[in-house]
């Protein structure tokens, strides 16, 4: 049965759409199980997303439940991880702060994504004055530092979830417009675009049909290997106390938190600093496969 499958995925003339982009699929798959690193930043992705999903059978305790006879203890059979300076246990409030973590880092990819490519391919296609207005607008986001910047913006807008993801998009957008740019002024003289506008087909059909798939994979493997600066970013904010807002058990906040105590009890600012660091390694791994796989300059 593997097998039928594996040469159906794998034929050499598919008979239907549908056949050709799973066969697609499988290939990159099976390219991407080669590299091992890029398999263990899969696997720390997908127990990033189990937990997220399963957080509340995941966790033992509340993670917004303060239970002051039982602060500041280390980690144990009863409290995993250890509990912080409220009794609040450490190893709950990682579970769930794995939702906010992915929560901010899907805001952002939907966000920062389609808005790039939209600007890029724009600026890329139709040149002009629209490029030169559209690249000075996206130099004048890249002269500043993206964590000032992103300060910046929070600050206007004020402490919070909703305006955290909104300043990183804020600042994250311009490289993704770069790119979808570049991508688009290697291919608008091919000649299957050429043919396209022989045919009568009109600009956004030619931008949205043909150009922007082709980008799609250049910008998938920049945006995978920017999670890490995206999660980094908003514990940034957490830890300065821009992001989440107590008691929401947001990774940066649990380690501002713990940093008055990181001599006597290590665990309040290690155990989160260490799940934001294998989750940004995982995203990195992870990033580093699909650019072999996704990017054909690398093949």
């Amino acid at each position: 049965m593997i097998a039928g499958w594996h040469d159906w995925l794998l034929a050499d003339t598919p008979r239907s759409r549908g056949q050709a982009r799973l066969g697609r699929l499988y290939i990159s798959w099976l390219a991407l199980r080669r590299n091992p690193l890029a398999v263990i930043g899969l696997a720390i992705v997908l127990l990033l997303l189990l937990m997220a999903a399963l957080a509340p059978l995941l966790a033992t305790h509340s993670p917004i439940a303060q239970d002051l006879t039982n602060r500041l203890q280390p980690p144990s059979a009863a409290h995993w991880l250890g509990t912080d300076e409220l009794g609040r246990d450490i190893w709950s409030r990682i579970v769930h702060g794995s939702r906010l973590t992915l929560l901010i880092v899907v805001l952002v990819a939907l966000t920062v994504g389609p808005f790039g490519l939209v600007i890029g391919t724009l600026a890329g296609y139709l040149g002009g004055w629209v490029d030169t207005l559209l690249m000075r607008l996206t130099d004048i986001f890249l002269a500043f530092p993206r964590l000032i910047l992103a300060l910046a913006f929070v600050a206007a807008l004020g402490p919070g979830i909703e305006n955290a993801v909104l300043a990183i998009a804020i600042t994250l957008w311009p490289p993704y417009a770069r790119l979808a740019r570049a991508e688009t002024l290697t291919i608008r003289g091919s000649d299957f675009i050429a043919a396209a506008q022989m045919q009568g087909a009109s600009t956004p059909r030619i931008i949205v049909g043909h150009i922007a798939p082709l980008c799609l994979s250049s910008l998938i493997v920049r945006l995978t290997l920017d999670m890490a600066g995206i999660i980094l970013t908003a514990a940034g904010l957490g830890f300065l106390g821009l992001g989440a807002q107590p008691p929401l058990p947001e990774w940066g906040a649990m380690i501002s938190s713990g940093r008055g105590y990181v001599l006597d009890q290590w665990w309040l600012a290690a155990m989160p600093g260490l799940a934001i660091f294998i989750v940004s390694l995982g995203f990195n791994l992870l990033g580093d496969g699909l650019r072999d796989v996704l990017d054909p300059k690398q093949r």
